[in-house]
């Protein structure tokens, strides 16, 4: 009974994001179910929260289109949401009932930790259960070694990996003579390791001549002073911090930092959201930089009919929160279902790996090797709304993100030690 009211519950709140043009076909109509596992409590719930809103528009975006086109007639996407709390273990529990569920593609990505429990389950789960494989999509989970060691033929990522985000970076640190020193700061898991191991290696290729003064990881989301961390940056005497902080762990450094007085620059993976720049406030205009695959002033007139388009679905400023990378990912799935011409996970998959989207003129294809998409990249750095290049800001914070840097998708690609087994 108790199982029977829980689906009863994720059902009615499944069909709360489906537009009524999708009803057409009837309520009983079959669906295609897509399962978002995230923490959407405990210290990332903002995080959460905020993915399932671009979910939510990407798949209603399907939807009024009719659904995806298949032999037996078309249809719609049904978007669920099971709880992780951030948490593995709760994660691969939210697994078995969205399998449960009748849920055939996986949605994840804020935590990479989760990410790697998450493909390694499902590889077992599609081993055992070959009638019910299912497909994972990550949309945020970086750390490199998910399509390299760990690569798997059912999981795809659709953002860029740590490495390949440190690169863009680096694209700007290296002409930015004022850094002779730099503080590295991160989360103590497996991508904040990796951010920092990355950050040490190409700062050693593009700028030998840059001290790192400082070296250092942190519990993740656990931190609620980060005056002592913002204590010893500033005593440092680093002229620029770089780390793959976010949500909270980045909110409460970059307060504790203007707190303290440090005034030199943060080269960052996820400044540009969540609630940065109006904890940076002033101190960061100039000095904030953030890389992203898409910026809100993006000076193109498709990205920002994207932008106004999703502001209208989304008008209040604390849900403004958009990432290109999520609905290129949507809009890859039902591509890749109406090539295959079913919801079967291998015939999926096979069809996402020749995935090539193109939305609101932002471009990205799949590559075969490694499931790893291939998108350009753009650096921003903070100013005040109105300024030369910054149109729009971020959460009605006032400041928003100028983009200084573009990373075509040939140059942003890094090659993979992937050595991916495929299924019979």
């Amino acid at each position: 009974m108790k199982n029977q009211r829980r689906r009863l519950l994720k059902s009615i709140a499944a069909s709360l994001f489906a537009p009524a043009a999708a009803w057409a076909q009837g309520p009983r109509a079959p669906v295609v179910k897509l399962a978002m596992i995230e923490g959407l409590s405990g210290g990332n719930a903002n995080g959460g929260e905020a993915v399932f809103r671009n979910l939510v528009w990407a798949v209603e975006r399907v939807n009024e289109r009719g659904g995806v086109r298949l032999p037996g007639g078309a249809r719609r996407l049904a978007l669920e949401r099971y709880d992780s709390k951030g948490q593995i273990e709760e994660a691969l529990s939210a697994l078995r009932s969205a399998i449960d569920d009748g849920a055939q593609f996986i949605l994840q990505g804020n935590s990479s930790a989760v990410a790697a429990a998450l493909i390694e389950a499902v590889n077992k789960h599609n081993e055992r259960e070959p009638g019910r494989r299912v497909v994972f999509l990550n949309y945020s989970a970086v750390d490199p070694i998910l399509t390299n060691e760990k690569c798997s033929f059912w999981h795809f990522r659709f953002d860029a990996h740590a490495d390949m985000r440190m690169a863009a970076l680096m694209e700007v640190l290296k002409d930015d003579k004022a850094v002779k020193s730099v503080y590295l700061l991160g989360q103590d898991y497996s991508f904040g390791q990796a951010v920092l191991r990355e950050a040490r290696r190409q700062l050693g290729v593009q700028r030998p001549d840059v001290r790192i003064v400082g070296d250092e990881l942190h519990p993740l989301l656990r931190i609620k002073d980060f005056a002592p961390y913002a204590t010893k940056i500033k005593a440092s005497g680093a002229d620029a911090v770089i780390t793959g902080n976010f949500s909270n762990d980045l909110t409460l450094l970059v307060k504790a930092a203007r707190e303290v007085g440090f005034d030199g620059k943060f080269y960052t993976f996820y400044g540009n959201a969540l609630g940065a720049p109006a904890a940076i406030g002033d101190a960061g205009v100039g000095r904030v930089l953030a890389v992203a695959d898409w910026l809100p002033n993006v000076a193109t007139a498709r990205s920002e009919d994207f932008y106004r388009a999703f502001r209208r679905r989304y008008p209040k400023p604390a849900d403004d929160y958009v990432h290109m990378r999520m609905q290129l990912m949507i809009e890859a799935l039902a591509q890749a279902i109406e090539q295959a011409g079913s919801v079967d996970a291998a015939a999926v998959a096979g069809a996402l790996e020749q995935a090539s989207v193109n939305l609101q003129g932002q471009r990205g294809f799949m590559r075969a090797a490694d499931h790893q998409f291939q998108q350009q990249l753009v650096v921003g750095v903070m100013d005040r709304q109105g300024a030369p290049g910054v149109k729009f800001d971020v959460e009605g914070s006032g400041y928003g993100f100028r983009v200084i840097k573009t990373i075509q998708p040939a140059q942003a690609e890094m090659p993979t030690t992937c050595r991916m087994a495929h299924p019979a």
